[in-house]
């Protein structure tokens, strides 16, 4: 593995690994969890699932980065994806960083330390320095997230035939 296709350092609470398809199962329960997709246009089918973790694989091979499982580091659970992905915004590729958390699991402030230890990932590892969050409109929470780790409304945007909003941050 190369220095830059490695996942972002465990935080206090939480570890990042590389999914692979023996998380199927934990991934098509989050990604088919109409509570946890509630800003998307729907809950994912197994079989979509499958498609996000090879997704998320090509990210490793290509990029060197994709979203990676997140896991409790005091007992394994696990609690959801968050990582960095490549995404045409009108035209122009950035690199997004992203987050799901367990529906049970949200409101402990997984999405914000996952995703700060992306940012720093991105900024000190991949030497990235430009970090959007691709965001729905009512999607409150989610934006919160992104403010916490420094990123602030840049303005609104049609996303896959969607309106969005789009948080960044120069690194």
């Amino acid at each position: 593995m190369s220095p830059n296709r490695r996942p972002p350092e465990p935080t206090p609470r939480l570890a990042f690994r590389e999914m692979t398809p023996d998380d199927l199962d934990d991934m098509a329960a989050l990604l088919g969890d109409s509570e946890v997709m509630r800003h998307y246009p729907r809950p994912k089918t197994r079989d979509e699932a499958l498609g996000w973790i090879r997704w998320s694989q090509h990210g490793y091979r290509e990029h060197g980065h994709g979203l990676w499982l997140v896991t409790l580091r005091s007992t394994g659970e696990f609690v959801g994806n968050c990582g960095l992905t490549r995404q045409d915004v009108e035209g122009v590729v950035h690199t997004e960083v992203g987050y799901l958390v367990r529906a049970e699991l949200q409101g402990n402030g997984y999405a914000t330390e996952a995703a700060a230890a992306c940012r720093d990932h991105a900024r000190e590892v991949l030497g990235l320095d430009r970090l959007i969050a691709i965001i729905a409109p009512g999607n409150v929470p989610s934006q919160r997230v992104a403010e916490k780790i420094g990123l602030a409304l840049e303005r609104e945007a049609v996303y896959r035939d969607r309106a969005a909003r789009i948080y960044a941050a120069t690194l």
